[in-house]
């Protein structure tokens, strides 16, 4: 098994909905524990979904780095069109990663039907565990194909 020492990931997680998104954290750190042993996780907390892409971009451009994982729960709030706000993050998170060249990962979830009931919170709970677990296994897949540009200009040289 590779050991991952030298590793860095950083975990942004939104506060909307805290107590789910931090669910996603709890199944990424179990399944990092196996598949990137010795890796470090770093988390931050941002106020909301919005904020994500530019914390993502500035964490990405100080070279810390080997990947960002973002996570928010964006539910329709009954104000403002959720699809928008999720479709913005996204796209804010692909232009991250494009411009830093450093992967960017998003567990970011828009459900078309959400009410904070008990139902609904311990449903979703539960699968943002499995999502946080995803993005580990897409995080090591990643990791496990990259190339330092040096090599890459090899390849393609």
């Amino acid at each position: 098994m590779t050991d991952h020492k030298n590793t860095r990931i950083a975990f942004i997680r939104a506060r909307w909905h805290a107590d789910i998104v931090d669910r996603a954290y709890d199944g990424f750190i179990a399944e990092a524990d196996n598949l990137l042993p010795g890796a470090t996780t770093d988390a931050y907390d941002v106020p909301g979904a919005f904020e994500m892409p530019l914390l993502a971009k500035r964490l990405a451009a100080t070279g810390r780095y080997d990947a960002v994982v973002a996570c928010a729960f964006v539910v329709d709030g009954g104000i403002y069109r959720h699809d928008f706000v999720a479709a913005a993050v996204v796209d804010g998170l692909m232009e991250a990663q494009m411009t830093t060249d450093v992967p960017v990962f998003s567990v970011s979830l828009t459900p078309h039907h959400y009410q904070e009931t008990e139902v609904h919170n311990a449903f979703f709970s539960e699968h943002f565990v499995k999502k946080g677990a995803e993005a580990a296994n897409a995080v090591k897949g990643v990791l496990e194909i990259a190339m330092p540009k040096a090599e890459l200009s090899v390849v393609n040289g």
